[in-house]
């Protein structure tokens, strides 16, 4: 049988809190903020949702892009990896913790809905990804030309 591992994680919600940037002692860039994140299931023949709240954490240029354009109720899609810790506290009781590892980070509300970013509305100046190496698009105006 062949060794197979996989962590990729995509999320998309919105932000329970603003961000803060954050310098580790050799200067490397950090942020750390909450996304809440709605799920939908039935439950006796009617849909319900719940909320569940995930923990992110960014490096480096994608520290900086969520801390720049990103701010409490913000949308937000988030791909990385989930990492789990855990430790032992000095009265030996035994704590879990469940992050995401932020690769990648996104803008999820079009123009209009984003006013309140805190970029405000030149926020869509940046790349839509957070690396250095994004790909640049075009915003196309409307689709009455598009063939399908």
């Amino acid at each position: 049988m062949a060794n197979f591992n996989f962590n990729k994680v995509i999320l998309g919600g919105r932000l329970t809190a603003d961000p803060e940037l954050k310098q580790t002692q050799s200067g490397i860039a950090v942020v750390s903020f909450s996304i809440a994140v709605n799920r939908r299931f039935s439950k006796n023949a009617t849909q319900q949702s719940e909320t569940d709240f995930f923990n992110v954490t960014a490096w480096r240029q994608t520290a900086e892009f969520v801390s720049r354009y990103f701010k409490k109720g913000s949308s937000i899609c988030v791909v990385g990896t989930i990492q789990n810790s855990t430790w032992t506290d000095q009265q030996n009781v035994k704590h879990y913790r469940t992050d995401i590892v932020a690769d990648e980070v996104m803008f999820v509300d079009s123009r209009s809905e984003s006013s309140g970013f805190a970029g405000g509305d030149d926020a869509f100046a940046a790349p839509a990804f957070s690396t250095p190496n994004a790909p640049k698009f075009e915003e196309i105006k409307t689709d009455d030309d598009l063939p399908f």
